[in-house]
């Protein structure tokens, strides 16, 4: 007797867990919540690389156009010039771009040569020259016209998910080193617009 009643009760008490809803919810939302934040990282990483890629975008177009207007320039106008093109960034400061200016000479030529005239470049914090005048280089076929001039400035970014970065530049959340570092680059060319040619005092 005593037995069948304890199943009783154990019976009545298992039925009534299993028809109590009240932690229902609880256990939904500890499962759905992981979720959110994974949706809620990715859509504001993506927005962010987005507007990023735009900036990089705008650095190369920004800096030769102010290379451009000039008639003259020397290494420390240049490297001014760069400097400003890297705050187009902000508030990105995760990673430095890098920026190249070449000046570019077409010979006088059917079928031109191309040439370096000067080149200035900003890597991180150091500023110093990239090719060397008299190399040769390569522009698009479209823009291969006999004795002209041209500004080409390439820009490019290393750019460092917000999910994957720290301040000591250690591997963050276990994410693989794949999408620590996503290339950005842009490449522009422009022509002078005050004079045939820009030539660089002491590049």
């Amino acid at each position: 007797m005593h037995s069948a009643g304890a199943l009783r009760g154990i019976s009545a008490k298992v039925e009534r867990f299993c028809r109590d809803r009240r932690g229902i919810a609880a256990i939904e939302f500890a499962f759905i919540v992981p979720v959110l934040l994974i949706m809620y990282f990715i859509t504001m990483e993506a927005s962010q690389a987005i507007e990023t890629s735009k900036k990089v975008s705008r650095i190369g177009s920004m800096v030769a156009d102010l290379v451009t207007q000039q008639q003259t320039v020397v290494k420390a106008n240049l490297d001014a010039i760069m400097k400003i093109g890297g705050t187009t960034l902000l508030p990105y400061n995760r990673s430095a771009p890098s920026i190249i200016i070449t000046a570019i000479q077409m010979s006088d030529e059917a079928t031109p040569t191309v040439n370096v005239v000067w080149s200035r470049k900003l890597v991180g914090n150091t500023y110093s020259a990239d090719a060397k005048p008299g190399d040769t280089t390569t522009v698009p076929s479209t823009l291969r016209i006999r004795n002209t001039f041209l500004i080409r400035v390439e820009s490019d970014l290393g750019y460092k998910p917000i999910i994957t970065w720290s301040a000591s530049n250690s591997q963050g959340l276990g994410l693989t080193s794949a999408f620590s570092n996503i290339s950005m680059s842009e490449t522009y060319y422009l022509r002078p617009r005050r004079s045939p040619t820009i030539p660089c005092g002491d590049c």
